[in-house]
C-alpha cells in the first residue's frame, strides 16, 4: 500500500482512479485514507497533489483519531449538554411537560419539552433523534431561502433541491440541475452554508472548476474564500459534530 510521510509520521493510503470525477480528492475515515485520482494522472501528478495536501492530511488524520478516542465521552442529551448549531455550541435544557407531544424551541439555546409518557431510559435517544430532525428541517429551510435569494439576484434556479447526508463532499449539482446539500452544514456558520449553496448554484452555469467558474462565484459571493477556508479548516470536526459518521473529505 502506498504511503506519504509527514515529518516522522507515515500515512498509508489506498489509491483509486476514476474517469468521472472532475478533481482529485482525499477522503479520510478513522483508520483509512483514500486518494481519488484522475485516470490521466501519472505518479508525479499524484505525488504533487499529496505534497500540497500533506499538512491538511496530517491534521485531519490526527483530528479524527482524537474524535474516535473521545467518542465514548460525548455528553448525553440532557440538561447541560452542548449542541453544535451554526458554528457555535448551544446549551440544552430538557424539561418534562404534561402535553401530548415533544416540543423543541431554540432562542439562546435548545429547549426540549418531553411529555410524561416518554420513559426515562428512552429519553436520551428520543431527545437526540428529535433534535436531529429539527436541525434537518432548519437547514432545509435555510437552503431554500438562500437559493431563492440567489435566484432573484442572478436568475439561477435549480430544478430541485435535496438535503441529505453525503459520503464525500458537502454539495453537488446533478446533470439535471438539481442541487444536493449535506444537512450537517447546519453545524457550520450560516455564511458557510451560503457558500456551499452558491457554489452548487454556480455549477448551473459553469460545470467544472475552471477560472470561469471561480470568477463567476466571486461575482455572486465576493468573500467566498473566507467561508471556503473555514470549511477547509473545520470540516473534520464538522463531520463528527453531532452523531456523525466521522468521515471527512477534501
Amino acid at each position: 500500500m502506498p504511503s506519504v510521510r509527514v515529518g516522522q509520521t507515515e500515512i498509508a493510503y489506498e489509491l483509486r482512479r476514476t474517469a468521472t470525477a472532475s478533481e482529485r480528492r482525499i477522503t479520510v475515515t478513522p483508520g483509512c485514507v483514500e486518494v481519488l485520482a484522475l485516470t490521466t494522472d501519472d505518479d508525479a501528478a499524484i505525488e504533487g497533489f499529496l505534497d500540497r495536501k500533506r499538512q491538511w492530511l496530517f491534521d485531519t488524520v490526527r483530528e479524527l483519531e482524537e474524535v474516535t478516542a473521545n467518542r465514548a465521552a460525548v455528553p448525553r442529551f440532557m440538561t447541560g449538554s452542548k449542541i453544535p448549531f451554526r458554528g457555535r455550541m448551544s446549551s440544552l435544557i430538557v424539561r418534562r411537560h404534561d402535553g401530548p407531544h415533544i416540543e423543541i424551541a431554540h432562542k439562546t439555546g435548545f429547549v426540549v419539552d418531553l411529555p410524561s409518557w416518554v420513559a426515562e431510559e428512552a429519553a436520551d435517544a428520543i431527545v437526540a433523534t428529535e433534535i436531529k430532525l429539527w436541525l434537518k428541517r432548519r437547514v432545509r429551510r435555510d437552503v431554500h431561502d438562500i437559493a431563492t435569494a440567489y435566484d432573484k439576484r442572478f436568475g439561477l434556479k435549480p430544478r430541485g433541491i435535496r438535503v441529505a447526508e453525503f459520503v464525500t463532499g458537502w454539495g453537488s449539482c446533478g446533470p439535471n440541475g438539481t442541487i444536493h446539500i449535506d444537512w450537517r452544514l447546519v453545524f457550520a456558520p450560516k455564511r458557510v452554508l451560503e457558500y456551499v449553496v452558491a457554489h452548487e448554484l454556480a455549477h448551473l452555469t459553469h460545470r467544472t472548476h475552471g477560472d470561469a467558474f471561480w470568477g463567476f462565484l466571486a461575482s455572486m459571493l465576493p468573500d467566498y474564500e473566507r467561508p471556503k477556508g473555514w470549511l477547509d479548516t473545520h470540516q473534520g470536526a464538522l463531520n463528527a459534530a453531532f452523531l456523525g459518521s466521522g468521515r471527512n473529505s477534501r
